[in-house]
């Protein structure tokens, strides 16, 4: 059993804990990054490893799968010991730091940066009775390849930034697209639903999905007016599923930590309520958050100065991009 105490320990290996990690050793701190699953990458690398992402500041859009691959190929810079497959069950407070309890050895720690995302996650299911043998076939919650619609009829259930992006993104992919919404109105960004309304998806609004049924290797989709008497039948290849998911974060309840619904309560350092425990990205909460990967990445380098001002206060110094890169 290791006894080594790293100075900064960030739990969560999706892309704000990869750049936390990258940043603490941008500042020659001895960092450590563990991650629950396998592998790397959190929600965007393993939710949507296709999906477009237009939010990264100075690239005009990279794929989730993408991006992963940068920010591995980031943190490895300055060989951070990361440890996968490993879940953080308990944070303990002990003299000079912290224990946590986890899936394999403890850890020990004098400092935390919590960027657990939203936690695991379960998407939201078709309001509907139907075969569960279609469910990976003809009606999908995930997309890892979007070769994989090529030349097919794709229907996509959802009115938010995702649906919207599945749609634009598979528009010149797919021999045709199907948005059905229960609103006249999508939740998407301002931009994105001007490019939709542009575009060549078919819109179905406002309606809701009545019954799915097998139609040889293709499905029915049946449609219902939203309080109204029309209804319609697509014939597709394809039902993309985007309802949103269910989080739980439900370890966050056994740490001590004061929170915010289904997230941590933090100031604008970063802190928590337990001095040297620190959260970022989307399981921080504070007035005005934007849960966004910038945001993250905004939020990672103000948590790593606020957990080594805490750790070494006589260090305190402004610091700039061009002085930290060697």
């Amino acid at each position: 059993m290791s006894e080594h105490t790293y100075e900064i320990t960030v739990i969560g290996g999706g892309p704000v804990g990869m750049f936390a990690a990258f940043y603490a050793g941008l500042r020659s701190a001895d960092v450590l990054l563990v991650e629950s699953l396998s592998e790397l990458g959190g929600q965007t690398g393993n939710l949507y490893p296709a999906k477009t992402l237009y939010d990264i500041g100075g690239i005009p859009g990279v794929s989730g799968q993408e991006l992963v691959d940068r920010l591995k190929q980031q943190v490895t810079h300055f060989q951070p010991t990361i440890r996968t497959a490993t879940a953080v069950t308990g944070i303990t407070p002990v003299d000079g730091g912290f224990t946590l309890t986890t899936t394999g050895e403890p850890i020990h720690t004098k400092a935390v940066i919590v960027a657990t995302g939203g936690g695991a996650f379960t998407p939201r299911r078709l309001a509907v009775d139907y075969d569960p043998a279609l469910d990976g076939r003809n009606v999908l919650y995930f997309v890892k390849n979007l070769e994989s619609f090529r030349g097919l009829d794709v229907a996509i259930a959802g009115g938010g930034d995702s649906a919207i992006d599945w749609a634009l993104a598979l528009e010149p992919i797919a021999q045709s697209v199907h948005l059905i919404h229960r609103r006249n109105q999508f939740r998407g960004l301002e931009s994105s639903v001007e490019t939709l309304q542009a575009s060549s998806v078919q819109l179905h609004t406002p309606f809701l999905i009545d019954a799915v049924t097998a139609a040889s290797d293709r499905i029915d989709v049946a449609l219902k007016e939203v309080r109204g008497p029309s209804s319609a039948t697509l014939n597709v290849d394809r039902l993309l599923v985007n309802y949103g998911f269910m989080s739980d974060n439900k370890q966050l309840r056994n740490w001590g930590l004061e929170l915010a619904g289904n997230a941590i309560a933090v100031d604008s350092q970063m802190a928590t309520s337990i001095p040297g425990i620190y959260a970022i990205g989307d399981v921080a909460d504070y007035p005005g958050k934007l849960k966004l990967i910038a945001s993250g990445f905004g939020e990672a380098p103000t948590a790593v100065t606020g957990a080594l001002n805490y750790l070494y206060p006589e260090r305190k110094q402004a610091l700039h991009s061009t002085q930290l890169y060697h």
